[in-house]
Order: C-alpha cells, then sequence, then structure tokens
C-alpha cells in the first residue's frame, strides 16, 4: 500500500481544492481574466478525482463579466450533479458581484470574518471627452449605418435616450443575478430585496447574518472537521507543462512583442480599470 498515492487509498478522504481568482472575463487584450475557458478544464480534473469526497473552490474575485461568471457558475453545478458530489465554497479578500455570483455555485459558503461579499448589482461608465477635442481642435468625424451604433460614443455629447437603453438592459441583466441568487441561496437568505440587492456589500459576519454565506471558517479547519484529520486536500491548477508554457505563455510573449507599443494605451486604461475594480473594496 505504500506504494500507491495516499489519495487513490481506499477509505482516504479527498477534497480537491481549486483556486478560482482575479477578474473575470477580459481585462486587457494580453492578460486575460478568469473565463469559462480558463477554468473548465481545471474543474473537471477536480470533480474526477478519485476518492473525491466534495470539490473545495477557494474564490477571490471582485466580479467582472456577467456571462463568463454565470457561465462558470453553471459549469460548476454541472459537474456537481454529473458526479454527485458536494461544493464547499470559501471566500478570501472578496467575492463580490461576479465573484459571488460564481459563490453562489457552492452549497455551502464559507468565509472570514473580514472577507467581502455581495454587490448583487450591474455598473457600467465610460468618460465624456467632447468638451476636451473642442477645446484641443480635433473634428469628430463618425460614419455609421444604424440609429444607434454609435450610442455612448465618449466623443459625442450624452444622448438620455441612449442612457435609458442602457439602464434597461442593466435592470434585465440584474433581475438574472437576483434570480440566481435567490434560487442558489432559498430561504437562507434573511435580507429584503431592498437591502440585498442594491450592490451594497458586507464584511463576513453580516453576510452570514444575511444568509449571503453560511458560516465563517477557513479551508483547512472545516474540512478537518467535516471529513477528519487525515483529509488529503490536493490544488487542481491549470496545466504548466513544456508545452502549455510553448503554446501558451510564450505566443502571448510573442504577441506582446509585435503589438506591444499599439496595444500600450490600452493595456494602460485596462490596468487602471482593473486596479480601480480592486480599490472599490479595499484592496
Amino acid at each position: 500500500m505504500e506504494w500507491i498515492p495516499a489519495r487513490l487509498r481506499r477509505g482516504t478522504a479527498v477534497v480537491p481544492v481549486v483556486r478560482l481568482s482575479g477578474l473575470i472575463g477580459a481585462v486587457t487584450p494580453l492578460r486575460p481574466g478568469m473565463s469559462l475557458a480558463g477554468v473548465a478544464r481545471t474543474l473537471e480534473r477536480a470533480f474526477a478525482m478519485k476518492n473525491a469526497k466534495a470539490v473545495a473552490l477557494v474564490i477571490n474575485s471582485p466580479g467582472g463579466s456577467p456571462v463568463q461568471s454565470r457561465q462558470i457558475y453553471l459549469r460548476i453545478r454541472q459537474l456537481a450533479a454529473e458526479k454527485q458530489l458536494p461544493v464547499l465554497v470559501f471566500v478570501e479578500d472578496v467575492a463580490a458581484s461576479g465573484g459571488y455570483m460564481i459563490a453562489c455555485a457552492g452549497d455551502e459558503i464559507f468565509c472570514d470574518p473580514s472577507s467581502i461579499l455581495g454587490s448583487i448589482g450591474v455598473v457600467g461608465g465610460s468618460f465624456g471627452f467632447q468638451e476636451l477635442i473642442s477645446k484641443i481642435g480635433v473634428e469628430r468625424r463618425l460614419y455609421t449605418a444604424g440609429a444607434h451604433k454609435a450610442m455612448l460614443d465618449p466623443f459625442l455629447p450624452e444622448n438620455p435616450d441612449d442612457v435609458a437603453r442602457v439602464k434597461a438592459l442593466q435592470r434585465e441583466i440584474h433581475a438574472i443575478f437576483i434570480a440566481l441568487v435567490k434560487g442558489s441561496r432559498g430561504a437562507r437568505l434573511k435580507g429584503a430585496d431592498d437591502v440585498l440587492f442594491t450592490g451594497e456589500y458586507w464584511a463576513g459576519e453580516s453576510s452570514v447574518s444575511l444568509g449571503l454565506a453560511d458560516a465563517i471558517g477557513d479551508l483547512r479547519s472545516t474540512l478537518r472537521a467535516r471529513y477528519g484529520d487525515k483529509v488529503l486536500t490536493p490544488v487542481v491548477a491549470p496545466a504548466t507543462g513544456m508545452l502549455s508554457g510553448l503554446f501558451g505563455r510564450r505566443s502571448a510573449g510573442t504577441l506582446a512583442s509585435l503589438e506591444g507599443i499599439s496595444g500600450l494605451p490600452e493595456e494602460l486604461i485596462s490596468a487602471l480599470e482593473s486596479r480601480a475594480i480592486w480599490a472599490k473594496f479595499g484592496f
């Protein structure tokens, strides 16, 4: 038996751990954030692990793309149903907005007293440069086919009708988010809709009292209490072998060298936006 890896021995409790961290969706062209394509294989490996009693997800994300957030949520729930394994979520610093949407894929959510959870809402923003280009003598030339193709163009004056359309779209996405949270948390939610779904966020203890999380707890202590002191918690990480480096990071590096200068302004803006999202939660 000593030649057999511990996690393959009969009777050994195994809980694979998957870390889901960072902004969700495209952050910059050369530095993509969390997406279903990026985490699907890792999730599948975790749920397929022999002797697994559950799958633990460690989440640290301030949110991002609602589409990618929901797709990751759905894939986790699909795998949990197929393998008939419970999903235990452990929040580190933040599980907010899309990060909290993914956390809702857990059968139980645990957090630290200082973790931040919630921000169940939709946000979007832009800038207005029409005054600036006028002052520096730049003439805006824009050609479109379609009455609303240039909607919310930052170099044109804001149109109230365009703003109303965007807000209607946000309300639609917000309703999908709310339905997902209610469907996942169910009767455990203890706050009123006009408290829980305003985009506000809370620290750990308040999140538990509102039903957004189930308990205060860390991964090691919680899993040992539930599955015994000898429970194994292998971390399932994305592949980092020679071929993945050759065709992944290195190809990205080549692309960066080709597009480095031309993409610099977009990279800078994306980096600032990314930093602003994290800073919203004090990180």
